[in-house]
């Protein structure tokens, strides 16, 4: 017989349930969630988020980049495919301003061949490129961030393949590019992220894959100058990061034989790192971008390398 007892008991081991599915949510630090894949396979990609909706831009498949362009509706769980980048790259650094989103620089194909000093602009209104003044000299991997309305370009690999410590910006107002302090150390395939008015340059590599760091260095446009961050607590190189509730989400990479599913959060409030819920796999040559309250993570690597390229998408949330 259903007792008004059973009943209260089946309220209270439910809302036990319910309350300890909340706290493991909240110990793990989020969660993750697969949606739509892309239609193919393709890695070392860079991603967007305008409006509701991902640009998935470049990216290398069998080891030749591409001009390829791919938008995610984050309302309708569906891709479609958009104009195709003006050249073809991989390894871009992008960032989004006033509505479009750019591109920087990029490689021509694996292994980091040829750095490019091409940089574009997208208008997913008119769905159209232009082309923008170049750099002062190729480089793919770089980093990019906007600050003030203003796009910044750090580090990257010169087209011999070198890495470099060169640190430029672009002003739409003026349609020009200029030098500023360089790094303190040369590197790419780093996390580049702008939060309360300064731009954090994390993790990375010296040279080749396993020429990890974790350096954080922190650049302050007031003085045109860099200083020393708390360190990335697992070093590694072949990020993806965003900024993500006023948090600098920094995620996966890869160290041969591995690939890291690592997610680590800094907050530049505290000055601190702590570690979120990791990705369902490691992988590399992927990127994330935030749109309202997720977090996308869009094709790669899940292997060193171009092994075990995927087409998954998948999405993180933090309440």
């Amino acid at each position: 017989m259903f007792t008004v007892t059973k009943l209260l008991r089946l309220v209270t081991l439910g809302a036990a349930l319910g309350a300890f599915a909340a706290a493991a949510q909240a110990q793990s630090g989020g969660s993750w969630v697969a949606k739509k894949p892309l239609g193919a396979a393709i890695n070392e990609v860079a991603l967007a988020a305008v409006d509701g909706k991902i640009h998935l831009v470049g990216g290398s498949v069998l080891g030749v980049a591409g001009p390829y362009h791919q938008e995610y509706d984050t309302a309708t769980d569906e891709w479609r495919t958009r104009a195709m980048l003006p050249r073809g790259l991989d390894h871009i650094g992008t960032a989004v301003l006033n509505g479009k989103v750019y591109t920087v620089g990029g490689f021509v194909a694996s292994v980091h061949k040829d750095g490019q000093p091409h940089a574009f602009e997208y208008d997913p209104k008119t769905d159209s490129w232009r082309t923008l003044p170049q750099l002062k000299a190729g480089r793919g991997s770089a980093g990019v961030a906007v600050l003030a309305g203003k796009i910044h370009a750090i580090g990257g690999r010169n087209p011999a393949g070198e890495v470099v410590a060169t640190h430029e910006v672009y002003d739409p107002a003026t349609n020009s590019w200029k030098e500023l302090a360089p790094l303190p150390k040369a590197r790419d395939h780093m996390a580049v992220v702008a939060v309360e008015g300064k731009i954090h340059a994390i993790g990375g590599r010296f040279g080749a894959s396993t020429d990890k760091t974790d350096m954080h260095d922190i650049y302050d446009p007031a003085t045109d100058s860099w200083s020393s961050g708390p360190p990335l607590p697992t070093a590694r190189s072949g990020l993806a990061a965003t900024l993500y509730k006023g948090l600098i989400i920094v995620l996966g990479g890869e160290l041969p034989p591995i690939t890291f599913a690592q997610n680590e959060a800094y907050d530049p409030k505290t000055k601190a790192w702590r570690s979120l819920a990791p990705m369902p796999a490691g992988r590399h040559g992927t990127s994330a971008a935030t749109s309202g309250d997720n977090v996308y993570v869009a094709a790669g690597s899940l292997k060193p390398g171009s092994a075990a390229v995927t087409n998954e998408l998948i999405v993180f949330t933090m309440q």
